[in-house]
C-alpha cells in the first residue's frame, strides 16, 4: 500500500468517527428515550391483557345489523328497542348513496352515506401530469370503525347508512347513525378556509352500557387506499411513495419503497401517512394509535401505483355514557416549509407532529445541509418571483461561489504537482522497471516533501464538497416547487425531458434507462466527459497510472447517464450547469495562477530544512518495511 492509499485510508477513517461523534445521542437525548419507554410501558402492558381477552384478533366475529346490535346489547332500554327496530330505513345498507361536499380555496371532500365515510378528496390548486384534476383518492378508499356490544357482536360502520347534518354555518357536516332517538354515531367533519387539515371527529353518543367493556377503552379502526398516479415518470414515483408513521414521542420511520411490505407495530404511533411522491393523506391521532397493522403492495397499473391499508386501535375519552375518539387529516402536497409550521409554536418535542420528514432530504448531515443552508437560499430566490429555471441557475452560481476557495485549494494542490512533473518524470527515467516501483514512489514523495506538497490535500477539498452536492442530489427529486414548472425544453422540471422516445421494451436497457433519452441528462453526460478530460490534464504529474485508469474515468460519466436519465430534469440540470460553471472556474484559476512563480516558491521550500512529522515518519517507515519485504519475496523467487 502506497502513501496516498494509507493517508487516504486515514482520512475516510476520520470521517466515519467524526460523523460517529455528531450522530452520538447526549445524555440528555438519551434521558428523554428512557422517559418515552416508560410512557409506552403502561400502554404495552394494557395492549397484552386486551390481546390475551381475545380484543385484538385478526378475524372478528361478522359485522350485525343496527337492530340486532343494540337488542343483543342486553342493557338498552325497550323504547331504545322499539325505535331501533322502526329505523330500518336508516339501518338499510341497500339505500340510496347520496355525495354531500365540504371544500375550502384548497380542498374538495366529497362524504357519502354509505359508511359516513369521505369517498373523494381533490387538491384543487394542483393537476394531474396529464392535465386532468388532482384526486388523492376517488372512491378507492375506505374508512370505517368497528364497535362491539357486551354479548360480542360486532358493528363495522363502513355499509351503514348515515344522515347528513350541516352546522348553521355550512362548515361542519355531521353524519349521524341513529340506533335510537338516544342512541346514535356520529361522524363529524370541519374543513377551515385556506387549510389542507380536515378535523374528523367521533362520537358514540347514549351507549356506553351497551358497548363492551373495551369499547370503554378504544375503538377498532380500518383505513384503505389505492393510491392514485400523478407523475409522469411513474416507476420514479412508485420509488418515492411509501407508508410513513410517527412513534409518540419518537422517530418518523417507514415501510419499503420497492417491494410489497407487511407492518405490525406495538408501540403507539401518533401519525400515519399513505404517501405519494409530492402528495399525502395523513391520518393524524389527538391522543395516539395502538397495536396497528400495515401494509403496503406494489400495483401493476397505470392508473395506481400501490394499495395501502391500516387497522389500528384508538382510545377514547368517555363522559357518561358517551364516548369520544379526536382525529386530523391533513390532505395536502409534501412542501417542507408548509409541513414544518404545523409545529409552529409547540415547543415541546414529543408533541410536534415531525411531518416535514415526509419530504426526503437525505441521512442525517445532508439533512441538515437541505434544511438550514439548500432550501432556505431556494425559498429566498423563489420570494422574487423568477422562473425556477433562473433559480436553478443562480442557485448553482451561488453555491459555486460558496465552494469556490474549497475548488481553488484544490487547484493548487494539483498545481504544485503539475509543476513538478518534469522532476518526477526524471525519477520515473531513474527508476523504470516494475520491481523498482518502491523506489521510485519514495523517491517522488521525497520529492514532494522536500517542496512542500501534499498529494492528499487536493483530497480534502473534494471530500467537504460531497455533502452539499449529495444534499442536492436529494432535495430536487423531492421538491414539489419545481412541479410542472417548464424551463426551455423541459416542459416539468420535476420529471425527465425527454426528446426521444419509444414504446417497444428493450431487455434491460428499458427498466433502467427507461424508454427515452432526457435532453439535461445527455449535456450533462457530454459536459463531464470534458471535465474528466480537462481534469485528467491539469492532474497529469508524470507519474505512472494504474492500466485502463484513465478510460475508467471516462466510463463514469456515461454510467451517471444511465442511472439519472430517470431523475428530474431540475436535477440533470443543475449538475449541467454546475460542471460547466467548474470548469469557467478552473479556466479562470489558470490565467489567475503564475506557475514559474508557483514552481519557484517550490524551490525555494527545498532549501528549507524540513522536520518530518512523527505520523510521516512512521509513513516513511512503514514503507521502508514495505520495500525491505518486496526485495526479499524478489530474492527468494530468483533462488
Amino acid at each position: 500500500m502506497d502513501k496516498n492509499s494509507i493517508i487516504g485510508f486515514f482520512l475516510i477513517a476520520g470521517v466515519f468517527i467524526l460523523y460517529f461523534f455528531i450522530t452520538k445521542p447526549t445524555e440528555a437525548q438519551l434521558a428523554a428515550q428512557k422517559h418515552y419507554q416508560d410512557s409506552i410501558a403502561q400502554v404495552q402492558k394494557l395492549q397484552t391483557e386486551k390481546q390475551k381477552s381475545g380484543v385484538a384478533q385478526s378475524k372478528a366475529p361478522a359485522a350485525d345489523s343496527s337492530d340486532s346490535f343494540l337488542k343483543t346489547g342486553a342493557v338498552a332500554d325497550s323504547s331504545a328497542q322499539l325505535a331501533a327496530t322502526n329505523l330500518a330505513a336508516n339501518t338499510d345498507s341497500t339505500a340510496k348513496e347520496q355525495i354531500v361536499t365540504l371544500e375550502n380555496a384548497d380542498v374538495k371532500i366529497d362524504v357519502s352515506t354509505v359508511g359516513g365515510q369521505m369517498v373523494s378528496a381533490q387538491l384543487k390548486n394542483y393537476k394531474r401530469y396529464d392535465g386532468t384534476p388532482l384526486y388523492l383518492f376517488n372512491k378507492d378508499a375506505s374508512f370505517g370503525i368497528t364497535l362491539k356490544n357486551k354479548t360480542g357482536v360486532n358493528f363495522s360502520t363502513l355499509s351503514q347508512s348515515f344522515q347528513p347534518i350541516f352546522s348553521a354555518d355550512k362548515k361542519t357536516l355531521t353524519m349521524r347513525h341513529a340506533f335510537s332517538p338516544s342512541q346514535y354515531l356520529d361522524f363529524t367533519y370541519k374543513l377551515l378556509p385556506d387549510n389542507s387539515m380536515v378535523k374528523f371527529d367521533v362520537n358514540v353518543v347514549g351507549m356506553a352500557d351497551v358497548l363492551s367493556r373495551d369499547n370503554s377503552e378504544y375503538i377498532q379502526v380500518d383505513w384503505a387506499e389505492k393510491l392514485f398516479r400523478q407523475e409522469k415518470g411513474i416507476d420514479f414515483e412508485k420509488r418515492y411513495s411509501k407508508i410513513y408513521y410517527k412513534f409518540v414521542g419518537g422517530d418518523v420511520t417507514d415501510l419499503s419503497d420497492t417491494k410489497d411490505a407487511k407492518k405490525e407495530i406495538a408501540d403507539p404511533v401518533k401519525w400515519i401517512a399513505f404517501k405519494g411522491q409530492y402528495f399525502t393523506t395523513t391520518l393524524i391521532s389527538d391522543f395516539s394509535l395502538s397495536n396497528a397493522s400495515l401494509e403496503s403492495r406494489v400495483l401493476e397499473s397505470d392508473e395506481f401505483l400501490k394499495y395501502y391499508s391500516a387497522s389500528f386501535y384508538s382510545p377514547v375519552a368517555v363522559t357518561g355514557k358517551n364516548l369520544s375518539a379526536g382525529f386530523r387529516f391533513y390532505l395536502g402536497s409534501v412542501e417542507f416549509s408548509k409541513l414544518r409550521k404545523l409545529d409552529a409554536g409547540v415547543k415541546d418535542k414529543d408533541q410536534q407532529l415531525d411531518m416535514d420528514k415526509l419530504v426526503p432530504l437525505g441521512w442525517t448531515l445532508f439533512r441538515w445541509v437541505n434544511q438550514y443552508f439548500v432550501i432556505p437560499l431556494f425559498n429566498l430566490l423563489s420570494s422574487w418571483g423568477l422562473g425556477m429555471g433562473i433559480i436553478i441557475l443562480l442557485m448553482t452560481i451561488i453555491v459555486k461561489l460558496i465552494l469556490a476557495p474549497i475548488t481553488f485549494k484544490s487547484y493548487m494542490s494539483s498545481a504544485k504537482m503539475r509543476v513538478l512533473r518534469p522532476q518526477v518524470q526524471v525519477l520515473t527515467a531513474k527508476f523504470p522497471k516494475q520491481d523498482q516501483a518502491m523506489e521510485r514512489q519514495k523517491a517522488t514523495m521525497d520529492l514532494y516533501s522536500r517542496a512542500g506538497v501534499n498529494p492528499m490535500s487536493g483530497c480534502l477539498p473534494m471530500l467537504l464538497q460531497m455533502p452539499v452536492l449529495l444534499a442536492l442530489f436529494s432535495f430536487f427529486p423531492s421538491a414539489i416547487e419545481l412541479r410542472q414548472h417548464s424551463f426551455l425544453w423541459a416542459h416539468d422540471l420535476s420529471s425527465y425531458d425527454d426528446v426521444i422516445t419509444w414504446s417497444a421494451n428493450i431487455p434491460l436497457l428499458s427498466s433502467w434507462f427507461g424508454n427515452h433519452i432526457s435532453l439535461f441528462c445527455l449535456l450533462m453526460t457530454a459536459v463531464n466527459v470534458v471535465y474528466m478530460k480537462f481534469s485528467m490534464d491539469q492532474q497529469d504529474t508524470g507519474q505512472q497510472q494504474i492500466p485502463g485508469m484513465k478510460l475508467m474515468m471516462y466510463f463514469m460519466p456515461v454510467m451517471m447517464l444511465f442511472v439519472l436519465n430517470k431523475y428530474p430534469s431540475g436535477l440533470t440540470y443543475y449538475y449541467f450547469i454546475s460542471t460547466l460553471f467548474t470548469i469557467l472556474l478552473t479556466v479562470g484559476f489558470r490565467y489567475i495562477v503564475n506557475e514559474d512563480k508557483v514552481l519557484a516558491k517550490l524551490e525555494e521550500n527545498k532549501k528549507k530544512p524540513k522536520k518530518k512529522s512523527g505520523f510521516m515518519a512512521r509513513l516513511e517507515e512503514a514503507q521502508r518495511v514495505q520495500q525491505q519485504q518486496a526485495k526479499a519475496k524478489g530474492g527468494a523467487k530468483k533462488k
